[in-house]
């Protein structure tokens, strides 16, 4: 299932602060704006490992197991908080306020390899990608 990490502060003197967000393998970083009350993903990833660090706002987000669909959870997301989602995790954000957030993946999304890697899974109403494949 999904995990949430506060993500302190690593350093600060007079110049500033370091906050390090990430270590491993990385292949496609993004960032995102979503709009209170909007919904985004409602989707699984057959192989991608995927990390949404909040930079401001907050969101809910929803998962269930897709190999275990009873397992399911819900989890509050608050500025500084970073969501791991592993493959096979189907997840949606809900946004309870304007939120900016970034997303990083293991997986290239160039042109087809998102969309190949990417199942359509309602797991809350809202938005659904119609361009994705719905099962496998």
């Amino acid at each position: 299932m999904e995990t949430i990490t506060h993500v302190g502060c690593a350093f600060k003197d007079n110049r500033g602060e370091i906050y390090n967000l990430f270590e491993g393998q990385l292949s496609h970083v993004a960032m995102i704006t979503s709009k209170r009350g909007s919904v985004r993903a409602n989707h699984y990833h057959k192989l991608d490992h995927q990390y949404i660090y909040l930079v401001s706002g907050a969101y809910e987000t929803h998962s269930v197991d897709v190999r275990n669909p009873s397992k399911r959870q819900v989890l509050n997301v608050r500025q500084g908080d970073i969501v791991d989602t592993p493959p096979m995790i189907a997840h949606v954000q809900k946004f309870t306020e304007d939120s900016v957030f970034l997303a990083f993946s293991t997986r290239l999304r160039e042109e087809g390899k998102y969309e190949d890697d990417t199942i359509s899974y309602p797991v809350i109403e809202g938005y659904l990608n119609k361009t994705l494949k719905t099962t496998e």
